[in-house]
């Protein structure tokens, strides 16, 4: 029988419908021969690439060994030159597009993935995540940065080389807010964090776990909009991200390593969505936010009725994914 399930955190209702279920090998995709050609995010080809604002050095003696390089986007959706110019015209409100839009290029290794990736590899994109959003947290037009990862080609990446992006906004995007809102509401009639409450059940329940260790955990949400949708979340309160002390960055990267090497296992090496959530600039949310990550493997496609709605059909139960990525085992 299927079910309708709601989002403890923003409200949203999603429909568990059980009589289309399938199995992780019907959803297996085929992750195709790749591209080719010229890659500017290769090394040897750094001077391809917008000047770098951020590196990690590689273990080589040569000035071009790096492990991690962060570089504007040469095709920028926001850029940082100028003022916002707020302003109307008739009802509508308009203001520049002053922001910024980088790529973090996660690993000099072109065929590398996030399951391939060993720990420390995955610990240097998250140092280099944790720098840019202290620095550009300090520039008082910014409000919100939008952390992401586009794996494939049906998940909108049009380059192969390991990559992930973020973009600094001058707003708090309705998705944050629609987040920021429910954990409020939350927490202002419980006095607790919906995340730690659900963190707790979780742990309690462990139906919908996938791995955990000291610091972090990842399950399978309640909720879920999409099969396998997977969330990771310290276990410990912390509402900003780049507040994560980088001793605490090697555990996140073993239990990233971890969940992707089993979604890959499983599904065979789907394209995926990787985002960051964590809180605006300059707005205490400290008592009832919880800075998390989504993976979202790009499995079914959205179509008419969600996109009218706001309503998911997820054919596969959260309890069933996560039953399935434990039971994967990994090395």
């Amino acid at each position: 029988m299927s079910e309708l399930r709601k989002d403890p955190v923003i409200g949203r209702w999603v429909i568990i419908s059980t009589e289309r279920a399938k199995r992780p090998s019907d959803l297996m995709v085929d992750p195709g021969e790749p591209r080719g050609g010229f890659c500017p995010l290769c090394p040897g080809n750094e001077d391809k690439t917008p000047p770098e604002v951020f590196s990690i050095p590689g273990e080589g003696s040569n000035s071009q060994d790096w492990a991690v390089r962060v570089v504007p986007n040469k095709f920028p959706a926001l850029t940082l030159e100028g003022s916002l110019h707020k302003r109307s015209e008739g009802m509508y409100d308009i203001m520049n597009g002053v922001g910024a839009h980088e790529v973090i290029i996660e690993t000099p290794d072109h065929t590398a993935t996030f399951s391939s990736l060993p720990v420390a590899a995955f610990t240097n994109i998250l140092l280099a995540c944790k720098n840019r959003l202290n620095v550009l947290k300090q520039d008082n037009r910014l409000r919100y940065i939008a952390v992401f990862k586009n794996c494939g080609e049906a998940a909108g990446a049009t380059l192969e080389h390991p990559h992930s992006q973020l973009i600094a906004l001058p707003v708090i995007p309705r998705r944050v807010t629609e987040k920021l809102d429910g954990s409020q509401a939350y927490f202002n009639y419980k006095r607790q964090c919906v995340f730690c409450d659900i963190i707790q059940q979780e742990l309690t329940d462990g139906r919908r776990l996938v791995a955990q260790n000291d610091d972090f955990i990842a399950f399978e949400p309640f909720a879920p909009r999409f099969p396998f949708e997977t969330h990771i979340l310290p276990r410990n309160h912390q509402s900003v991200f780049e507040d994560t002390a980088d001793c605490m960055l090697p555990a996140l990267a073993e239990i990233m390593s971890i969940v992707f090497r089993k979604i890959n296992k499983v599904l065979g090496f789907p394209p995926f969505n990787f985002m960051l959530h964590t809180a605006p600039f300059n707005k205490d949310v400290s008592e009832f936010y919880h800075w998390h990550l989504e993976i979202i493997p790009r499995l079914t496609k959205i179509a008419g009725f969600e996109w009218g709605s706001g309503f998911y059909i997820n054919p596969t139960p959260p309890e069933q994914a996560a039953q399935f990525l434990r039971d994967s085992a990994v090395e």
